[in-house]
């Protein structure tokens, strides 16, 4: 088939597999499965249930989030990279209203995730107490709402007006009078998205990480956070581009080139995120403050070691040098390995952030740990290919797609 026979496709030429519908069911059970193993979890020890879900939730949360990003990039950008896998993120970001209501077991956990939320921490520790105008509880969940909201609202209006383009082209509605300027509008929405996202993103992940040691502080540790979620989310779309290509329709949709894009973009982010993290790595240690040089102190002994030399190794250094050539970006196998292991490698992150401050002596993993992923992974994955499968795989009223397939 000629890209010109494929542009002129219609939606319903790009109907998602019936596969999907399998995934989803399977996904959904297994989370399930995982849902039971974590109450069993939680009734046994609350205290390592709350901690493991947080790590589980932000996870997941980030590869949504990191979507909705990775969607508004394509929408400014107008670039080709973005239409091939448009579908994979507006589904993504779909999923935000159920991870809104994942977040609500966090809250009867705050007290125990946090010194700050504990009054009697506070009234012992001067610190605490300077920070309590900001760190408190109604203006934590208030503030956690406003993030959402933002999010959400975003994102349902991009997925919106992208619905309207398709109609608009007649992939739904035939006779449908087409707005050449709606192109323009969804830039004109993408553009305060994507500063309110890296805004709200930096603050939600001073409220949900870096404040469970209130005594670090760091200016860097937002915009590592962000540069986190791009890479998982690329490397999330990444694994579902690749299923989706060894299946039609777009078996014959995806091409070498357009892999050779996400493989280049991939390591845009890997090499972004770890100049962030080495940046708050090293303004630590030039203020040589306590407070700050003991977050990585604690981190750089023992398990904990280990554990750093790990994620520089597989976040940073292994990604950095199989990403360098231009064959494996343009093998999809390949790819997909180095997109895998990163995903291991933001779980480790997220653990490694978070973790140390209940087990300073090293790293103690515990079977909710698995469990609270399987449970929110399997539940999220589920709704992710719910709402994959609701629209066709291309968006068939862009302009640009035959640009695209033609890439």
């Amino acid at each position: 088939m000629t890209t010109r026979e494929q542009a002129g496709r219609s939606a319903a030429d790009y109907a998602p597999p019936a596969a999907l519908e399998a995934i989803r069911r399977g996904a959904l059970l297994t989370g399930g499965v995982g849902a039971a193993a974590a109450i069993l979890g939680f009734v046994l020890d609350p205290a390592q249930f709350y901690r493991s879900y947080l790590i589980a939730f932000v996870f997941w949360l980030s590869i949504a989030l990191g979507c909705f990003a990775l969607s508004t990039l394509h929408h400014l950008s107008s670039g080709a990279w973005g239409l091939m896998i448009r579908r994979i993120l507006e589904a993504a970001t779909r999923t935000l209203p159920f991870l809104a209501l994942f977040f609500v077991p966090v809250i009867p956990g705050m007290r125990v995730l946090y010194h700050w939320a504990r009054p009697e921490d506070v009234a012992a520790d001067p610190h605490l107490q300077h920070q309590a105008l900001y760190l408190n509880v109604p203006f934590f969940i208030g503030r956690t709402a406003l993030y959402f909201a933002i999010w959400i609202g975003f994102a349902l209006v991009l997925d919106r007006m992208s619905r309207r383009q398709d109609r608009q082209a007649g992939g739904e509605v035939r006779g449908a009078p087409r707005d050449p300027r709606l192109t323009r509008r969804m830039q004109m929405v993408a553009a305060p998205g994507l500063i309110l996202y890296c805004l709200t993103a930096t603050f939600a992940s001073i409220d949900w990480l870096m404040s469970i040691n209130p005594h670090f502080h760091s200016s860097m540790y937002g915009v590592a956070f962000v540069g986190g979620q791009a890479v998982s989310a690329l490397a999330f779309t990444i694994l579902v581009t690749l299923w989706l290509s060894r299946r039609p329709p777009m078996d014959v949709a995806f091409r070498p080139t357009h892999f050779h894009d996400y493989g280049k973009l991939l390591f845009t982010f890997v090499v972004l995120w770890a100049y962030f993290a080495a940046s708050q790595l090293i303004i630590s240690y030039q203020g040589n403050l306590p407070m700050e040089v003991g977050y990585y102190r604690t981190r750089t002994h023992g398990g904990w070691g280990t554990l750093s030399l790990l994620i520089i190794a597989g976040h940073f250094a292994l990604p950095f040098f199989l990403l360098l050539g231009r064959d494996l970006k343009r093998h999809v196998g390949g790819l997909s390995v180095v997109a895998a292991l990163l995903l291991v490698m933001r779980w480790c992150d997220l653990y490694w952030q978070a973790a140390p401050i209940f087990s300073p002596d090293g790293p103690a993993l515990h079977w909710l740990d698995a469990a609270t992923m399987i449970a929110i992974g399997g539940l999220w994955i589920g709704l992710f290919a719910g709402q994959l499968a609701r629209r066709p795989l291309l968006p068939v009223g862009d302009p640009a797609l035959p640009e695209a397939l033609n890439a």
